[in-house]
């Protein structure tokens, strides 16, 4: 049963709404949501036995939207020229916003769902489909937003500039963790490949008419360390050797890395990426090689929107959950949902469902276990919740719009 503690009325558009009424109508999505959790649980943890990697996520995306047609929402595929994206609509009563509930579902190499994408996934279909059962008559546009490749690719960033949430009010999702919160920050991030071209030779009876592109690529990763000093403390460089030769008896002729760099900002981003680059092609140039770099998309950093991220609190807290505060230096990574949150007031809470940090085998565990199905049942209800406030309190989604509106005008005014 819901419990909310310290409140007894609302204002809503002007108009008084009693707290009896809000708390049955909350308590209704709760319902909603515990009808449906067998079939949550089935389709997250048959997402979990198959996992996919990004932009080949055919299975989830399939498994995610047959319940959703069933339900009768509007389901159409491939959107933004994504074979596994989709976008799956139900329009309720006119007049109100347009809410996005953000379903994501690839798994990473070897580990398979170590970040908990089966989770995200099934939580937004589980909320959206516990509105419409709950609230046939919601005022309001419900859209799933299935967003492929968050992990290696940035399918909301293709999507987003595609204009796939240019019409959309608020957009949410709820991230399993070890940890619940609600303002988690995020960094601006790119991944680069670095491709260095030497000659091949016998590395035993005529090195001397050979160019080693291992060489190039290790005094690459010297160099990188020795910028780290100059660098900001939120900076991140990370890579790894994607391909460092064939023989030990043959000079390199290709060799590869891939990297991943991380600043507090976009711009902060770039001035970090000229910098790193420098050293790329210098690095080849000491040696006789030729470098290459093949930049992917770039990960904006996150922009919460504080009031939306309120209700959100406010929700889980209905729940008996306790939110905590978000690290105050470090602990943070990277997001494609930080590219929506600049085109819509966004949030990317978490909610916890193990003591292991993602991106571990452990995690992996937790993400078919009972507590982290838990999670995504409160995950599911908290999301719903959220959005049935926007939905039924013009005045909430005002205070949403506001905040977003007024960030978007002050970012303006820096870049101008």
């Amino acid at each position: 049963m819901i419990k909310f503690f310290e409140m007894s009325m609302r204002e809503i558009g002007g108009q008084d709404q009693d707290m009896g009424q809000i708390l049955e109508n909350k308590q209704r999505i709760v319902q909603a949501v515990d009808e449906l959790d067998s079939q949550l649980r089935e389709i997250a943890l048959t997402i979990h036995a198959n996992p996919e990697l990004s932009f080949f996520e055919h299975k989830a995306s399939q498994w995610l939207t047959e319940p959703l047609v069933a339900a009768g929402f509007e389901v159409e595929r491939g959107v933004a020229g994504l074979e596994t994206a989709f976008r799956a609509t139900w329009e309720g009563k006119p007049g109100g916003p347009t809410i996005a509930l953000l379903a994501e579902y690839d798994a990473l190499p070897e580990i398979g769902h170590a970040c908990g994408h089966n989770l995200i996934g099934t939580s937004a279909v589980g909320a959206a489909l516990a509105l419409k059962q709950a609230f046939p008559e919601l005022p309001g546009r419900i859209i799933v937003m299935g967003t492929p490749a968050e992990e290696d690719g940035g399918g909301k960033i293709i999507m987003c500039e595609q204009g796939l949430f240019d019409e959309v009010d608020a957009a949410m999702m709820c991230h399993p963790h070890k940890k619940t919160m609600v303002l988690r920050g995020a960094l601006a991030c790119v991944d680069a490949t670095f491709s260095f071209y030497g000659k091949q030779a016998h590395a035993s009876s005529a090195p001397e008419k050979g160019i080693s592109a291992l060489d190039a690529l290790i005094h690459t990763f010297v160099a990188i360390n020795s910028l780290r000093q100059f660098c900001k403390d939120d900076v991140r460089i990370h890579g790894i050797i994607t391909k460092g030769g064939d023989a030990p008896n043959v000079v390199p002729e290709y060799c590869e890395a891939k990297f991943i760099l991380r600043a507090a900002n976009v711009r902060e981003l770039r001035e970090l990426t000229e910098k790193v680059y420098k050293t790329v092609h210098h690095s080849a140039e000491a040696v006789g090689a030729r470098a290459e770099i093949k930049e992917g998309l770039v990960y904006a950093e996150r922009n919460n929107n504080h009031a939306l991220a309120g209700l959100f609190a406010e929700n889980l807290e209905a729940m008996g959950i306790e939110v905590s505060d978000p690290p105050k230096k470090g602990g943070i990574g990277s997001s494609d949902i930080g590219n929506v949150g600049q085109v819509t007031a966004t949030i990317h809470p978490y909610i916890k469902i193990t003591e292991a940090g993602t991106h571990t085998p452990a995690f992996t565990v937790a993400t078919a276990s009972e507590a982290g199905l838990v999670g995504m049942n409160q995950a599911a209800k908290a999301l719903a919740m959220t959005t049935y406030d926007l939905c039924t309190d013009p005045a909430l989604l005002r205070s949403v719009r506001e905040e977003f509106e007024n960030w978007k005008k002050n970012k303006q005014a820096e870049e101008a």
